[in-house]
């Protein structure tokens, strides 16, 4: 709503005025009485919406639909005007041509030019209900209440905007179009508007709308021009947490559609406080926790995340030193103090003052953090992620465990392919979080809070399988956190009955390949179980991972090929190639690097792994890969070379 829609309004009254002055010069036709007093009521209408702050995506609409039958009025005014002689047009009978239809549609441009006055206005009373469907939305009666939706959501109590945000989130859920539209008619901004100031049950629905908006890349473009990526790092740390725990729904939302967004988020505490969610109750002292680094910086990023509080204490202790420095006897602001007059005494006197100024200020600070806020400050965000308008611990264990999943959520969707957001992970104690949750869920969050800590590892792996930094400060094998990580893994695997729980972490083992040590055979036998009768998918992510282990970028690559064979993955791999349709070229891809690195080894000659490998070499659609075309003649001569007695 703005000046774009009063300058609409320009034209369409200078004709109306033109349609009522020339209607209604010296002519007493009752057609021609007619359409001047349409003109005269549209006119006033006009003007009167012209001192109104008129939303302006349906304005444009009506207005070009009343500019059209205002210039038809006007044409045939005009023919009224000056066809005729005075006393012509006193006595005559014959109608102008088409003013029936002329008149239909200024009615119609009167009805709607109404109802955007009505739409545009505050009403005190709203209710809630639909105000009304104009007329240029009769054939799209859901365009119509996006409109009225949109509007309340500018001039409608917190109340009211709650429920239109409510409304709007409930069309957009499940039809893209009607998500599209809200987009286009200017939606997003209010929405955000709402986000920062509304009610709880306002924020809420407005955080779950803008999430349902995250549907293709125009529409999250315009949710990043808003600004929404800084109202929801803010909103991440002020309860209550259900409205928290939406934002990071809606976080995870805007990521998985913008790599943009990622950046955003990366460069705000977003990150931050989503782990802070994840910590509260997982691990002891995540009180401690701050995105920084491990080891001696905690006590760096302890400091850190007391900033603000610091800030607000360090004002007062200066006020509060002033007062005592002028009430002790012959202080003055002007003389300075003698030396010879400071003595032991007076020295623990001032640091008994001192310390009762910390602590009254101390006291103030808590006062402030956990009561009543002065008018106009905002909540600051105290060590665990909460502000002072409530606590942690007062939400149910449903919410808890609610935020936990959500935040783990979004963080596996800010974690894709980033890795500023993966460096923050794992400079944390995350890791800890998601080992602890790996192992046994939180409460009610369950199966999706696992799956969505296991989602994230998988793609901090991925990123760190290609960033030897990352790999090396997160995934030591002397790190307490990779350690626990690892552990985790193998124990899901093992376990082995959870497919979708499964994959991601068989990736995030393979991904993890070059950081195992040769001692660390542990991890090969449970990945060789998984190639022997499983689902499709899982024995694919198995065969890849395995790839990962035993080829020639890996410095461990024999040990590896060698505990594959050892654990009986030759004979797997045999029966894959021959008979498993969609693995038959990953599976040839690792037996051909086992062949390379261990082509000496008995077992792959009792599998036939020879035979295997003149077979494919046979196979036109094998070998028009270029990985099989580059690594199966050489695998084929090294293994003939060694193995070919005893395979005859």
């Amino acid at each position: 709503m703005g000046e774009g829609a009063k300058a609409m309004l320009a034209k369409p009254i200078q004709l109306a005025d033109q349609v009522a002055q020339q209607a209604g010069y010296q002519c007493h036709r009752t057609d021609c009485t007619e359409l001047r007093s349409r003109a005269k009521k549209l006119a006033e209408l006009l003007r009167q919406a012209a001192r109104a702050e008129l939303y302006e995506r349906p304005a444009a609409r009506v207005m070009a639909d009343t500019e059209r039958a205002l210039h038809k009025a006007a044409g045939m005014a005009a023919r009224c005007f000056h066809s005729h002689s005075r006393l012509r047009r006193f006595f005559t009978l014959n109608p102008v041509s088409g003013l029936p239809r002329t008149l239909a549609l200024l009615d119609t441009a009167l009805e709607d030019i109404a109802w955007l006055i009505r739409i545009s206005s505050p009403q005190d009373d709203d209710d809630g209900d639909l105000r009304g469907l104009p007329n240029i939305a009769q054939n799209e009666p859901v365009l119509g209440m996006i409109w009225d939706n949109i509007a309340r959501l500018h001039t409608g109590g917190l109340d009211a905007r709650a429920d239109a945000a409510a409304t709007l989130a409930s069309l957009a859920n499940g039809n893209s179009h009607f998500a599209e539209y809200i987009v286009k008619e200017d939606g997003v901004a209010p929405l955000v508007k709402l986000l920062k100031e509304g009610t709880d049950e306002g924020q809420e629905a407005a955080a779950t709308a803008l999430g349902l908006l995250c549907r293709d890349e125009d529409s999250v473009e315009k949710l990043l021009d808003s600004g929404v990526c800084s109202v929801f790092a803010a909103a991440l740390k002020e309860p209550p947490m259900r409205v928290q725990a939406t934002v990071a729904d809606a976080i995870a939302s805007l990521a998985r559609h913008s790599q943009k967004s990622q950046d955003l988020f990366a460069q705000s505490n977003a990150v931050r406080h989503l782990v802070t969610h994840l910590a509260s109750g997982t691990i002891k002292e995540h009180s401690r926790y701050s995105v920084g680094v491990n080891g001696s910086r905690n006590t760096v990023t302890t400091a850190a995340a007391a900033t603000t509080s610091l800030d607000n204490l360090h004002s007062v202790v200066l006020a509060k030193s002033r007062s005592v420095r002028q009430g002790e006897p012959g202080s003055s602001t002007n003389v300075p103090p003698n030396p010879l007059q400071t003595s032991t005494g007076q020295q623990r006197v001032r640091a008994n003052q001192m310390q009762s100024v910390v602590q009254s200020a101390m006291a103030a600070t808590n006062t402030t953090t956990n009561g009543v806020m002065p008018p106009g400050a905002r909540p600051q965000l105290s060590s665990n992620g909460s502000s002072g308008r409530g606590s942690r611990e007062a939400e149910d264990p449903a919410t808890k465990a609610q935020m936990k999943t959500m935040a783990a959520k979004a963080l596996w969707m800010l974690a894709r392919g980033h890795v500023g957001v993966c460096k923050s992970i794992t400079e944390s104690r995350a890791l800890l979080c998601f080992a602890r949750l790996l192992q046994s869920g939180d409460g009610g969050a369950g199966t999706d809070l696992q799956f969505y800590s296991a989602m994230v590892i998988m793609e901090i792996t991925r990123v760190a399988e290609h960033n030897l930094a990352l790999r090396h400060s997160a995934f030591k094998p002397s790190a307490t956190a990779a350690k626990d990580v690892v552990e985790q893994l193998l124990r899901i695997v093992r376990k082995g009955d959870d497919d979708g729980l499964l994959r991601p972490c068989v990736t995030a083992l393979g991904c993890l390949s070059r950081t195992f040590t040769a001692s660390e055979t542990r991890v090969i036998g449970p990945l060789v179980e998984l190639l022997d009768d499983r689902e499709i998918p899982v024995m694919k992510e198995a065969v890849v991972a395995l790839t990962k282990f035993a080829c020639t970028e890996n410095h461990l690559h024999v040990n590896h090929s060698k505990a594959i064979v050892d654990a009986g993955g030759a004979r797997h791999l045999v029966q894959l190639v021959y008979l498993g349709d969609q693995l038959q070229i990953e599976a040839l891809i690792l037996l051909c690097y086992i062949a390379l690195h261990v082509p000496e080894n008995e077992e792959l000659a009792q599998a036939g792994v020879l035979a295997v490998l003149l077979w494919a070499s046979k196979q036109a659609h094998m070998v028009q890969d270029l990985r099989v075309e580059a690594l199966l003649p050489e695998a084929k001569a090294r293994l003939d070379l060694f193995q070919s007695r005893a395979s005859r």
